[in-house]
């Protein structure tokens, strides 16, 4: 990597790590839970649900998450122990239906009785026991990796640091077609794919910054595309 695009990233996770960029982002739900003093099931199952929906245009995620809670009544460890779901073919998010959100809060409930936290799951058990996909050792895991840079980076700016087991430096950058792309235009990666591997090559980019915070630098790239976006 060259000092100059070194120092640009540098520049821009400093800026963007900063919750004045997140007031309409996904990552605002388990914050607000957090800010309101809830425990840490209603915290992770917000986590869940947000990073579930962290696709599409920022106004609509945000809408669609408040419907959730709303649905939940703001309780959503609660409702997922109620075992009582709104069940049904209707859209609560682009795809994914009321009868998917359902089968995510009876997953969690399984797994809340008999453990009081999700930090114990990795990755792939993630993917299986909550979202309820099918195993792909090959998946950048998008969305999982979203929730675990929410719950495990702890310098108290956007991420939580809930998750105290963890370590940071374990991380794997969320990766997307829009990060991706940016990726491929800092020269962070050359791969075709945007899959696992092309995930844990950003993640290791940045790492030769960061070393101890590897993730810190999915702020950069945040600060890359505003910055494109003004040129």
């Amino acid at each position: 990597m060259n000092e100059k695009i070194a120092g640009k990233l540098i520049e821009w996770a400093e800026k963007y790590n900063d919750p004045v960029w997140f007031t309409e982002d996904p990552v605002a739900f388990p914050r607000e839970f957090f800010r309101l003093g809830r425990r840490l099931e209603d915290i992770e199952t917000a986590a869940v649900f947000a990073a579930h929906f962290a696709w599409g245009r920022r106004a609509m995620i945000v809408r669609d998450c408040t419907r959730l809670f709303d649905e939940m009544q703001w309780r959503p460890y609660d409702y997922v122990m109620s075992g009582d779901y709104r069940d049904d073919d209707s859209s609560i998010h682009r795809t994914v239906k009321w009868s998917e959100v359902a089968a995510i809060c009876s997953r969690l409930r399984g797994l809340y009785s008999n453990a009081s936290s999700l930090e114990g799951l990795d990755m792939d058990s993630f993917r299986t026991k909550v979202y309820g996909q099918k195993e792909d050792p090959k998946s950048a895991c998008k969305k999982i990796n979203m929730m675990r840079r929410w719950m495990v980076r702890d310098d108290g700016k956007v991420d939580l640091g809930l998750w105290k087991h963890t370590d940071k430096r374990s991380l794997i950058i969320p990766l997307d077609v829009h990060v991706y792309d940016e990726a491929v235009a800092l020269g962070l990666t050359s791969r075709k794919q945007k899959d696992r591997i092309t995930a844990v090559e950003i993640t290791d980019a940045f790492r030769q910054l960061w070393p101890d915070d590897p993730c810190k630098g999915d702020f950069a790239l945040f600060g890359y595309g505003i910055a494109k976006g003004k040129e």
